[in-house]
C-alpha cells in the first residue's frame, strides 16, 4: 500500500524519483526501493513524505483513504458553519455533530469504494 500511494502521490505531484529524493536528503535509490516496497521508510522520512504530500502517515501507510483528516475537518467545519438553521429553527450543536459524524462516514465509504 505504502509503496503504490507514494508513486501516485509523486506523480500526482509532478516530481520525480530525485527531485523527492534530494528534498527528503535521501539518495534517489533509496527512494526507488520505497516506490518498489523493497524497503520501509523511517518514521522520520515517513513524516518527511507526509508534509511534502500534505497527507497523514495514517494515508500513507493505508490505514484511512481520506488524504489529509485536518483538511477534510475544516473543510467540514466551513460547511456546518453555514447551516446553522433548518426549517427556521436553530440547529443545536447536537445535532450538527450527528451532521459531522454522518458526513464523515459517508466520505470514508466514498472513498473506499472507489
Amino acid at each position: 500500500m505504502l509503496s503504490e500511494r507514494l508513486k501516485l502521490l509523486r506523480l500526482e505531484a509532478k516530481f520525480t524519483q530525485k527531485e523527492i529524493a534530494d528534498k527528503l536528503k535521501i539518495g534517489q535509490g533509496t527512494y526507488a526501493r520505497y516506490e518498489k516496497g523493497d524497503r520501509k521508510p523511517t518514521g522520520e522520512i515517513l513524516n518527511a513524505l507526509a508534509m511534502l504530500f500534505n497527507v497523514s502517515t495514517d494515508y500513507l501507510l493505508g490505514n484511512t483513504d481520506i488524504k489529509n483528516q485536518k483538511q477534510f475537518d475544516d473543510d467540514l467545519e466551513k460547511s456546518l458553519d453555514t447551516f446553522k438553521s433548518f426549517d427556521g429553527k436553530p440547529m443545536y450543536e447536537e445535532d450538527r455533530e450527528k451532521i459531522r459524524e454522518f458526513l464523515r462516514k459517508r466520505m470514508e465509504d466514498r472513498l473506499k469504494d472507489n
